[in-house]
C-alpha cells in the first residue's frame, strides 16, 4: 500500500514488509545477495521514513543447522542500510532453539529516519513508553529474547498445534509512536497445510480452523490486554492462508475422472485426475500438487475466488485488495524464479492486514500493495510489501 499526499510535512511515509526466510539461511550463498540486492533496491525506491520488516523461519527449517547465517544476515542487511539515512535501529531475532517453550523463528527488524520528529518505543514491562530505549540508536536483540521489554513475544499454545507437534508457531509484537501516532506492529506464523488430502476433505479444512483459532486469540489477546492498552495495529507476516482447496480441485476436475494409487505405505497414497484420452491433468498426495498446466493455471484471476480464509474475520481485520499472484511456493532455484513448485495448491500466504482502525489514519486514495522480487528468486515465498503514509495525527492507548 502506498499512500501519496502530496508534499505536506505532516505526512510520514511508512514500508511494512514481511517476508518467510527459510529458504534464504539454508542455502545464503545463493539466495542471500539476491535477497538483499532487491529488498535494499525496493526501500531505496520507495524512501520510507520508517521500515519494519518482519521476518518467519528465521535460520531456516534445519535452524539447528544453519542458525549461524542469521549473523550474516543481520551484518550486510545493517551494512547496507548504514548508507541510507536511517538512524536508528532495533532488531529482534528469536534464536534460541533450545527453548521448545519459547521458541518462534520470528525476527522484527525496524529502521527509523533521520527525518522523523518524534520516535518512541513500547515498554510491556512498565506499560509506558521508554523514551531511553532511542537513545542508543542502534540496538540488536538476539538469542534468548525473552527478558527484552520493548517487545511482546508468545508461542501458541501447544494444544492449538494440529497433530500434536509443537512447532515454531506465534506472533512477536512492538508498539510505536512515529510523529505523534501510536501504532503496534505484530509479525505473526500460523500453521501450514500438513497434507494436501486432509486439506481436500472440506472447507474450511482442519488446518484452516486451527489457523482461525490461533488468530482469534492472538486478536483478543490484544483486545483484552489492559495495561498496555489498545492502539491500532499492523498485523503481518506468513499467515500460511491457502485457498478452498476443496473448491480447487473441483473447479480443475470438471469432466476428469479420479484414479486413486495408493502403494504399500499410505504416505505414498495419491489421486491422478485424468481426461478422456488418459492423461494425468492433475496429482493431488500429501505433499504433491500438480497440473499439467501448472505455471500458468494459477496465475489466471479465477485462482483469488478460492482465496477465502480471512473473510470471517472481516469484522476485525481488514486488507487491501490484491492484485498479484500467489506468494507461495515458489521454487527455491535462482534459475527458475518465477516457478511455483509442484508441492501445494499456490495460495496468497504471506499478508499485510491491520485493525479497523488504521483506516483512520491512512489516506486510501493512493495505496499500493504488492511483492518484491516477482522476476528473482527469493526463496519458496514472495517478500510481500505495503509502502503508506499518515497524516499527522496523535492516537495514544487506550485503557
Amino acid at each position: 500500500m502506498e499512500t501519496k499526499k502530496g508534499n505536506s510535512d505532516s505526512d510520514t511515509k511508512i514500508l511494512l514488509v514481511t517476508a518467510n526466510v527459510g529458504s534464504l539461511f539454508e542455502d545464503p550463498q545463493r539466495l542471500l545477495t539476491i535477497w538483499l540486492e532487491e529488498f535494499i533496491g525496493n526501500v531505496t525506491k520507495i524512501n520510507p521514513r520508517f521500515l519494519a520488516l518482519h521476518l518467519q523461519e528465521v535460520g531456516g527449517k534445519t535452524y539447528e543447522n544453519s542458525m549461524g547465517n542469521v549473523q550474516e544476515f543481520i551484518r550486510r542487511l545493517c551494512e547496507a542500510m548504514a548508507k541510507t539515512e536511517f538512524i536508528f535501529v532495533r532488531i529482534y531475532m528469536d534464536e534460541d532453539f533450545k527453548s521448545a517453550e519459547h521458541f518462534t523463528a520470528l525476527g522484527n527488524i525496524y529502521f527509523g529516519h533521520k527525518d522523523i520528529s518524534t520516535l518512541r518505543i513500547w515498554n510491556f514491562l512498565t506499560h509506558c513508553w521508554d523514551d531511553n530505549q532511542l537513545d542508543n540508536e542502534k540496538q540488536i536483540f538476539c538469542g534468548n529474547i525473552e527478558t527484552v521489554p520493548t517487545k511482546e513475544k508468545a508461542k501458541f499454545p501447544q494444544h492449538f498445534f494440529p497433530e500434536c507437534k509443537w512447532s515454531r508457531k506465534g506472533f512477536m509484537r512492538t508498539r510505536w509512536e512515529i510523529n505523534g501516532t501510536a501504532i503496534d506492529l505484530v509479525n505473526i506464523h500460523l500453521f501450514h497445510d500438513a497434507s494436501n488430502l486432509a486439506a481436500c476433505e472440506d472447507f474450511p479444512s482442519v488446518y484452516c480452523k486451527t489457523r482461525r483459532r490461533a488468530l482469534i486469540h492472538t486478536i483478543e489477546r490484544f483486545h483484552l490486554d489492559d495495561k498496555n492498552g489498545s492502539v491500532p495495529f499492523f498485523l503481518f507476516g506468513d499467515f500460511n492462508f491457502r485457498c478452498d482447496t476443496a473448491g480447487v480441485v473441483k473447479e480443475l476436475t470438471t469432466n476428469l475422472t479420479a484414479h486413486r494409487l495408493q502403494s504399500i505405505k499410505n504416505e505414498s497414497t495419491k489421486i491422478n485426475y485424468r481426461n478422456t484420452d488418459g492423461n494425468n491433468i492433475l496429482t493431488v498426495g500429501k505433499k504433491e500438487f500438480s497440473h499439467a498446466d501448472h505455471q500458468l493455471k494459477f496465475k489466471e484471476l479465477w485462482l483469488k475466488e478460492f482465496d477465502k480464509e480471512l473473510a470471517p474475520l472481516a469484522e476485525f481485520l481488514v486488507e487491501y485488495p490484491i492484485n498479484f499472484i500467489p506468494s507461495y511456493p515458489f521454487e527455491e532455484d535462482p534459475e527458475m524464479p518465477t516457478d511455483y513448485m509442484s508441492t501445494r495448491c499456490p495460495s496468497w500466504c504471506d499478508r499485510i492486514l491491520m485493525s479497523p482502525q488504521v483506516k483512520d489514519i491512512i489516506d486510501t486514495d493512493d495505496w499500493q500493495y504488492d511483492m518484491i522480487g516477482e522476476s528473482v528468486c527469493m526463496g519458496d515465498h514472495k517478500v510481500r510489501q505495503s509502502p503508506l503514509a499518515w497524516s499527522k495525527h496523535s492516537i495514544h492507548s487506550r485503557h
